[in-house]
């Protein structure tokens, strides 16, 4: 079968430079209890390499023409990789394992979806004992930002209550093919045993998150009117008078719970984004 060219469509772009692939699975660290899921496999670069090393390997990809290329491939056969060909924003994990941390994902993430994704994984988190994934550079940033940075925002803050995320090292354009217009950075997500918000206050802070980071540089007690007074701020233990920007994610885990216990029938029906 010949190979496919890349699919716009699909926001393919993929790996081929040999020393990129070494240095992903030396940081990943794949062993012969772990039990993998890869999102993406493209042309196998990575997912020879975690056959080779996994007990378990389960990939999912969208592609057709690329899912029958690996079920076609001898050594996808020989290992016994198991190919799901699915969108991976509608796959259900949890159909692999119903035991907590017994899967490890990796994967190159098509940047225009990049985000949903990651939250995607994160719904599923408990079945994860990490998560390492090539995403776009200036995403990462905005991932492992710092308070008071201009890359600190609502995508730092929902990641920070859910995982620990670290920027492992940047991939430059020349390792994919096509080359993509924009630089790509490889991240390591490590799932919080205890998230800082419970899944039933998650839609309360993801409101507080919407409107503080919508009005960033106003003053909270301007920015979340609609949802707390200055009065209710106070009484999270969080200054009114500060700025979204410049908060760590426990206060804000600290506004969505004050939320939450004053507004507790309004959140039962706020939709997460």
């Amino acid at each position: 079968m010949a190979r496919q060219q890349a699919r716009k469509r699909f926001g393919q772009n993929f790996l081929h430079e040999k020393g990129v692939i070494r240095h992903i699975i030396d940081s990943i660290g794949p062993g012969p209890e772990d039990h993998f899921v890869e999102i993406g496999p493209g042309r196998g670069a990575i997912t020879r390499e975690l056959a080779a090393r996994a007990r378990k390997l389960d990939v999912v990809e969208i592609d057709r023409d690329l899912a029958a290329e690996l079920h076609n491939a001898e050594w996808a056969v020989e290992a016994g990789v198991t190919i799901h060909t699915a969108d991976a924003l509608e796959f259900d994990f949890a159909s692999l394992s119903d035991t907590e941390s017994s899967l490890r994902l990796a994967g190159n993430l098509p940047y225009n979806i990049s985000t949903p994704l990651l939250f995607h994984f994160l719904e599923a988190q408990k079945l994860f004992s990490d998560i390492h994934v090539m995403l776009q550079k200036e995403v990462v940033q905005r991932m492992t930002a710092d308070p008071g940075s201009k890359n600190y925002g609502r995508l730092t803050v929902a990641l920070a209550a859910r995982c620990r995320v670290e920027s492992l090292f940047n991939i430059g354009s020349g390792a994919f093919s096509p080359a993509p217009k924009v630089g790509s950075a490889f991240v390591r997500l490590i799932p919080l045993a205890s998230p800082l918000v419970s899944e039933n206050e998650l839609p309360a802070f993801d409101a507080v998150l919407r409107e503080a980071f919508g009005k960033r540089r106003k003053q909270l007690a301007n920015a979340l009117q609609t949802l707390l007074s200055a009065d209710a701020i106070e009484a999270a233990g969080i200054d009114p008078m500060a700025r979204a920007e410049t908060l760590p994610v426990e206060d804000f885990a600290a506004l969505g719970r004050q939320l939450q216990k004053q507004s507790p029938d309004q959140m039962r029906g706020y939709a997460l984004e």
